[in-house]
């Protein structure tokens, strides 16, 4: 019998809407959250680089969208639909500036379940009944919260005479793509801030949208001023601070072979989103998030690294694997002693970078107090896994959350509080920051454990059997040969492993891949939801953005790799590049 004992986790509150957010997206809109995520990124990319001043002419931001098309090898089908997201961005600083009270959340009544929907009509459209059934009732809230005038309704007419009051300044609004086009001249010619997030679909029955693009939208305000922070380039210059001479020069020349190997070891590749997200959190507490980040800042934000590169050294040598990062263990290396010690080292030089600094010694004893609760809860996490390899048996989903919280939360959550210790205003949002770690670390790890599945991932068919949430939910939804295979696998019952091909069809065919993305996208939203009564702008609008960047990034490198192989074929990028050149010199037609 196990002596681990893992109580249930707690499932994130259910998303109105997301048990039909699976539902097909019409064929000229990208197919999967991944992709749709992938294009609008790059859309702000290309919109933050060329400077796009609205109102754009149809005819111009035709032009935009094509040459955007032509760079990244967009599929033709879907120009309509990046044109919006164009449209969109073109507007999306203005929006920025207009007060929330001037503002006009204008919603479809398609987004309600219409066969149980029990709102009535208006001569001003529907009247929510806040049954919790579709997201209507979620936006709305939020929106009137805010001091957004809400409208759920169709047609032009009616927002126009909103404007023609001089109340309404700004627009945000959910449609189909159909009615985006032929609204378009009226919003140019009113030249007012409008963005628009398109429906998933246009058949105008039981519709979805992307839940967090019109989150993100409705709390845009110029009172953020991270806003403008570009977080690619933020976590580029963060992997800077990774290279042996950026190391050496941060933390002090190494002496002897001993730090040689611990230093080279802190240098290999890594996604450094925990220094990342140290550095983001004190950008956003900080008075000015633009200025240059100091010295003593980045090396609180190594040690944050160094905390988790020490984890990564015991979790090889207790997981008794070979590889990382495509080379060998540390243990396999050099052998447990000098891993162990090398683990050992790696703790200490972390808790000397927070310790030994120039920074107010209130702000170094905060650091040092998180960073000690945070390595406490990773370990007793860490400790819960390993009991129950030693006596392996069947975990319900919940109690593979449960170690997921234990386990992986913490890490974000150091990394965020010791962001927030450094600006001095821990105290403020350290409630907030603990809810919102919990629900993106358990994110992260189902993420993770779907990512594992993928046809080119590092675990291919090497794989060892451990809490998964697929694993669980394949043995809690799978019938037949599957079912059988995972109680036995979880019971540590002589048992033929599956392949990671094999698994992957069970996961699809028992629904467990389904479940697992619900969870996932729950997860996510509850970290967003965390932050609805954050008082400073500043950390509400990063780390809401905080979760499209690691998350995007995370999916487009997970089961969708033909991004990232479009993006590195160097034919293709030059053939994109004369594409974009001759759409400059002569402008296509809308």
């Amino acid at each position: 019998m196990s002596t681990l004992t893992v109580r249930a986790a707690s499932l994130p509150p259910p998303i109105p809407g997301l048990n039909r957010a699976l539902r097909k997206p019409k064929k000229n809109i990208p197919q999967t959250k991944i992709e749709r995520d992938h294009i609008l990124a790059k859309v702000r990319e290309y919109a933050q680089q060329v400077g796009l001043v609205p109102p754009i002419p149809l005819e111009e931001l035709s032009q935009h969208t094509d040459k955007l098309m032509a760079i990244e090898g967009f599929d033709a089908i879907y120009r309509d639909y990046i044109g919006v997201l164009m449209a969109n961005e073109s507007w999306r600083e203005h929006l920025a500036t207009v007060p929330f009270e001037k503002r006009l959340l204008l919603m479809p009544k398609c987004l309600r379940v219409e066969s149980k929907c029990p709102a009535p009509f208006d001569e001003f459209g529907l009247l929510c009944k806040q049954c919790g059934l579709c997201s209507i009732q979620d936006f709305q809230n939020e929106a009137e919260k805010l001091g957004y005038a809400v409208l759920v309704a169709e047609g032009s007419a009616i927002v126009m005479s909103l404007i023609q009051t001089g109340k309404i300044e700004a627009i945000v609004g959910i449609s189909c793509l159909p009615v985006l086009e032929r609204t378009f001249p009226y919003v140019e010619a009113a030249a007012i801030p409008a963005v628009a997030v398109p429906l998933l679909q246009d058949d105008c029955i039981d519709t979805v949208v992307d839940i967090d693009w019109v989150w993100d939208y409705i709390h845009l305000t110029s009172e953020d001023k991270t806003r403008r922070l570009n977080l690619n380039e933020l976590h580029d210059e963060v992997k800077t601070w990774f290279t042996r001479e950026s190391l050496d020069a941060l933390m002090g020349p190494p002496r002897g072979h001993t730090e040689e190997i611990s230093r080279d070891w802190l240098a290999r590749a890594g996604k450094r989103w925990r220094p990342f997200l140290t550095v983001a959190a004190y950008q956003a507490l900080r008075d000015d998030p633009e200025a240059p980040i100091s010295d003593s800042i980045k090396r609180a934000a190594i040690s944050v690294e160094i905390f988790h590169k020490a984890s990564l050294v015991h979790d090889d040598i207790e997981d008794g694997d070979a590889e990382r990062y495509g080379e060998t263990t540390l243990h396999t290396e050099h052998g447990i002693p000098v891993a162990l010690n090398i683990g050992d080292l790696l703790i200490g030089e972390g808790y000397r970078l927070l310790a030994d600094g120039d920074l107010p010694a209130h702000i170094r004893s905060a650091a040092l107090l998180v960073a000690a609760e945070g390595q406490r809860e990773l370990c007793i996490g860490q400790g819960a896994e390993l009991l129950w390899t030693r006596h392996p048996v069947a975990l319900s989903s919940q109690q593979v959350l449960e170690i997921f919280r234990s386990k992986t939360a913490p890490a974000f959550e150091v990394a965020l509080k010791v962001g927030a210790a450094l600006a001095g205003r821990l105290d403020e949002c350290a409630d907030v920051l603990h809810t919102y770690s919990e629900n993106l670390g358990i994110a992260y790890q189902i993420r993770d454990d779907i990512d594992d599945l993928g046809e080119d991932s590092a675990a291919a068919n090497e794989w060892s059997m451990r809490p998964s949430i697929i694993l669980s939910l394949l043995r809690e939804k799978g019938k037949g040969t599957a079912k059988d295979t995972m109680e036995a696998l979880w019971n540590g019952q002589p048992c033929e492993k599956p392949t990671n091909a094999l698994i992957r069809d069970w996961s699809h065919e028992s629904g467990a891949y389904e479940k697992a993305t619900t969870l996932l996208e729950g997860y996510k939203e509850a970290a967003i939801r965390s932050l609805q009564e954050v008082e400073i702008p500043n950390l509400k609008g990063l780390l809401r953005r905080v979760i499209g960047k690691i998350f995007n990034e995370l999916e487009i490198k997970g089961w969708c790799r033909e991004f990232e192989q479009k993006n590195l074929d160097p034919t293709l990028r030059a053939e994109a590049a004369k594409a974009a050149e001759h759409l400059v010199a002569k402008p296509q037609k809308a």
